[in-house]
């Protein structure tokens, strides 16, 4: 009976040092991105470290929730891709590491106590099919979206299923004065646009020349256009806002050791070109030369910037939602 005890306690003690071993070579990131990019990182990663990285992709409120349901025992060790503000008000869930590239990320895309750390950029923008309208023709601002030539020729995406296209309207309302001489351009705006119901939907009817013009984000614009399609990027005279997506480590995740090679490897220099090459992200780190790598683009410090209350907006998203609705309905 001694010897069955203690061949069975051997065999317990083998297979907690198996699940050890596995869990330090295993990493399960929680990400919002898309699947080509998840999937670009993740074998990069694995190839880079040996730490295999299993990829879970949901909406970033339903990872957030998921953190949140898990917080007694994460099953997660990295949430990746999502926003500024959700990282900001979920600090409580994600652990302080310093990153090995940290220097390289200006002050305002990370914490000041490391708890996250940017990653992507994305930029709001004016999509041009210059087919379908003539270089020279296109709109150069904001303002010259209001344009009685334009209604029905520009798409946007319902802010009822988009963040960006939620802060797209938030950022008019203050760009054109606020209150409600602000409200009365963007129900202008709208009432130009057609409303579809997924972002996709608006940089492929561009693409494809459905629409000649199209509100959206920068990368989508560049992927296009490295695909053969006649698009142009336009960066508004008016001024634009930098939306920052991020990356954080779960507290007491099953792999803490991972998760920071993998926070450390998210924002290396030569990743970062990497992911510039095959998805046009652009990165939070800006020592990289934009302009002479695929795509050219311009530095952040040539385009130009607008203050946006995101948190503020955040705030009162029910009740300006709600407003937003009723000039979508009003105007259709």
């Amino acid at each position: 009976m001694r010897r069955l005890g203690i061949a069975a306690a051997a065999f317990v003690a083998a297979l907690v040092w198996a699940d050890g071993v596995e869990a330090e070579q295993r990493i399960v990131i929680y990400s919002a991105n898309d699947a080509t990019l998840n999937k670009l990182v993740a074998t990069e990663f694995t190839k880079a470290t040996g730490v295999q990285a299993d990829v879970v992709s949901a909406g970033s409120g339903v990872l957030v929730k998921r953190i949140e349901t898990e917080k007694d025992r994460p099953q997660g060790d990295i949430v990746w891709g999502i926003s500024r503000s959700l990282l900001q008000s979920n600090v409580q869930y994600f652990d302080a590491y310093a990153s090995q590239n940290k220097d390289a990320i200006p002050v305002e895309f990370r914490d000041p106590q490391d708890r996250w750390i940017g990653t992507n950029l994305h930029l709001l923008v004016v999509l041009q099919n210059t087919k379908s309208v003539p270089e020279a023709e296109g709109p150069k601002s904001w303002e010259d979206l209001l344009a009685a030539k334009w209604k029905g020729n520009v798409a946007f995406t319902d802010p009822a299923n988009s963040g960006s296209a939620y802060s797209n309207i938030t950022m008019l309302v203050d760009l054109w004065g606020g209150g409600n001489a602000g409200w009365d351009k963007v129900a202008k705006l709208i009432g130009n646009t057609r409303m579809l119901n997924r972002s996709s939907l608006v940089f492929q009817g561009v693409g494809n020349g459905e629409y000649g013009l199209g509100v959206s984000l920068e990368y989508a614009g560049y992927l296009w256009l490295n695909n053969g399609a006649p698009v142009k990027v336009i960066y508004p005279s008016d001024g634009t806002i930098v939306q920052m997506e991020g990356v954080a480590i779960i507290k007491n995740g099953p792999n803490t050791p991972g998760a920071r090679q993998f926070v450390d490897y998210v924002n290396r220099k030569d990743v970062r070109e990497m992911i510039l090459k095959e998805t046009f992200r652009r990165p939070a780190r800006q020592d990289l030369d934009l302009p002479n790598l695929p795509g050219k683009m311009p530095k952040l410090s040539d385009i130009k910037l607008v203050k946006y209350d995101e948190e503020g907006w955040t705030a009162k998203r029910g009740e300006t939602m709600d407003r937003i609705k009723d000039v979508i309905q009003e105007t259709r």
